[in-house]
C-alpha cells in the first residue's frame, strides 16, 4: 500500500511543503530482504562506548558479525553503549559524557544498542535503579532518533550468560530491526548453549505457522522457509485457496484445520508426528470480534477466547506433553499492541493478547530444561490488506503515531519471529516485544 505522504516527504518540492505544513516527515526505512549471512554486519561502521563486563562479548559479536570498527570520527550506522559496569548514580555521567555527542554522528537508520545488567541480578539497590533506568533513557532516544529511521534498543545480561548476546548484538545492529524500537530484552532466562550455524540456519527445522494463508502469517511462513525451514502452513478449511497458494510458493506443506473446534490439538499432534515432529512453532493465527463491552454479545468473547487463547494452550500443551515439540524448539505467539494498551470496543481482544504475555512469562522457565524457548510479538500499525480498509484518517493517525512516522510491514514482524525461532535465539525466553516502530500507544 502506497505511503503517500513519504513520497511526498522524499521529493525535492514536496518535502518542503511537507515542513512548511508542519506534517510528519518519514524516510524511506533500509530493510535487508535477503537470507541470513555469515557477515551481517559487513561494511557497517559501528563504535563502541562504555566499559563494563560486556565489552569483550560486545567486541566479538561485532567482529564476527563483519563491522568495522570505529570510535572517534565519522559518520556511524550503529553504536553500542556497554552499561554494564555501571553501578553508582555517579556512573550516569558517562552515559552523557560518551553518548551525547556521539549520537549525533548516527547516520539514517542507525542503530543504538545499550547492554546492561539485568535490574533483577544485579548487586545492590542502586545498580538495580540504575539498570532499570536505562529503559527509560533508551525509550526517550528512540523518539528522538526516529525521525532519521534510526532505532533505539536495549539488552539486558547477566555475567554468566553473554553467550547469549551474539544473536541480539547481530539482529539490533544490522537492517532486519527495521521497525523494532524503544524495546528492552531480557537474557536472563537462557537454556544450554548450542552451535548456531551463520547462514540456512533453520535447515533440517520443521515450522508450523498457523494463520498461514495471508498476511502476517503468509510472511513468516515464507520467512522460515528462506532459512531452509520446512514449513507446515495451517489455516481454517475456508482459506484453503489461499493456504495452497502460499504453501505452493514456499514448497511448504498445507494444513487445514480450525484451532478453536474439538480435539484440534489431537488432530494436530498426530499430523506432526507423522512429519517426525516439531521445532518451530509459531501461532499467528487469531480473530477480532469488535463491540464496546456494555453492547457485546456472549458469542463474541467466547470465539475470541476460543481462538486466541485457549487453542494456542490446549496445543502447547499437547506438543509439550507428548514430546512433539523436540529439545531446543522454539515457540513464538502472536500478541498485539492492544494487549498491552488496550483499545476502544477490543476488550475481548485485548485480554486474550494481553493473557498471552503473561502466559509466555510464566511458562518460559517451565521450558528451560529442555531448551525450549517461548516469546511473544506484538505489532503494532501494519500495512497489509485489512488495514488497507480503515477508513483515511484512521489509518494516517495509525501510521504516524510511532517514532518513526509510518507503518511496518509484514516483513517486519517476520524478521522478528525468524530470529526468536533461530538456534541462536537459545538466550532469549520469556519476552514480549513489540513490532511496531515505538507507537506511542502504550508507550
Amino acid at each position: 500500500m502506497t505511503d503517500r505522504l513519504m513520497s511526498l516527504a522524499n521529493h525535492p518540492l514536496g518535502g518542503k511543503l511537507v515542513k512548511l505544513l508542519g506534517l510528519p516527515s518519514p524516510i524511506p526505512l533500509a530493510r535487508n530482504l535477503s537470507a541470513y549471512s555469515a557477515h551481517p554486519l559487513t561494511e557497517r561502521h559501528i563504535a563502541i562506548f562504555g566499559r563494563g563486563y560486556a565489552h569483550f562479548a560486545i567486541e566479538q559479536a561485532l567482529l564476527q558479525g563483519g563491522a568495522k570498527s570505529a570510535v572517534n570520527e565519522g559518520p556511524l550506522n550503529g553504536i553500542v553503549f556497554d552499561a554494564s559496569g555501571l553501578n553508582k548514580s555517579t556512573d550516569l555521567n558517562q552515559v552523557y559524557q560518551l553518548l551525547q555527542g556521539n549520537l549525533k554522528r548516527l547516520l539514517p537508520n542507525g542503530r543504538l544498542l545499550v547492554v546492561a545488567q539485568n535490574p533483577q541480578h544485579c548487586d545492590g539497590i542502586e545498580a538495580a535503579a540504575i539498570a532499570r533506568g536505562l529503559e527509560g533513557f533508551v525509550k526517550s532516544i528512540g523518539k528522538e532518533i526516529g525521525k532519521k529511521g534510526a532505532t533505539a534498543n536495549l539488552v539486558y545480561v547477566q555475567q554468566n550468560l553473554l553467550s547469549t548476546l551474539q544473536w541480539p548484538i547481530l539482529f539490533f545492529m544490522g537492517e532486519r530491526c527495521t521497525y523494532v524500537s524503544g524495546q528492552a530484552i531480557n537474557l536472563c532466562h537462557g537454556s544450554a548453549e548450542i552451535d548456531v550455524p551463520n547462514d540456512q540456519v533453520l535447515t533440517g527445522k520443521i515450522a508450523l505457522v498457523t494463520g498461514a494463508a495471508r498476511g502476517i502469517g503468509a510472511e513468516t511462513a515464507a520467512r522460515l522457509a528462506q532459512e531452509g525451514a520446512k514449513v507446515i502452513c495451517l489455516d481454517v478449511p475456508q482459506a484453503e485457496e489461499a493456504l495452497n497458494e502460499t504453501s505452493l510458493a514456499i514448497g511448504g506443506l498445507p494444513f487445514l484445520l480450525d484451532i478453536s473446534a474439538k480435539d484440534s490439538d489431537k488432530l494436530l499432534a498426530e499430523f506432526l508426528r507423522k512429519q517426525g515432529g516439531v521445532d518451530i512453532v509459531i501461532h499467528n493465527a487469531g480473530i477480532t470480534r469488535d463491540k464496546t463491552f456494555a453492547n457485546m454479545p456472549e458469542h463474541f468473547w467466547q470465539q475470541v477466547m476460543s481462538v486466541n487463547l485457549a487453542a494456542i494452550m490446549r496445543i502447547n500443551s499437547t506438543l509439550l506433553g507428548e514430546n512433539i515439540l523436540r529439545d531446543n524448539g522454539r515457540i513464538v505467539c502472536l500478541s498485539s499492541i492492544s494487549g498491552i494498551a488496550g483499545n476502544f470496543g477490543q476488550s475481548n481482544y485485548a485480554l486474550s493478547k494481553a493473557a498471552l504475555i503473561g502466559y509466555v512469562d510464566q511458562l518460559a522457565g517451565q521450558l528451560n530444561a529442555r531448551g525450549i524457548t517461548i516469546n511473544a510479538v506484538a505489532p503494532g500499525f501494519i500495512e497489509t490488506p485489512m488495514t488497507a480498509q480503515i477508513p483515511f484518517m484512521t489509518r494516517e493517525f495509525g501510521r504516524r503515531l510511532n517514532s518513526l512516522k509510518q507503518g511496518g510491514q509484514p516483513r517486519d514482524v517476520a524478521e522478528l519471529i525468524c530470529m526468536l525461532s533461530s538456534p541462536g535465539a537459545f538466550g532469549i525466553s520469556g519476552n514480549t516485544v513489540r513490532v511496531c516502530g515505538q507507537a506511542l500507544l502504550g508507550a
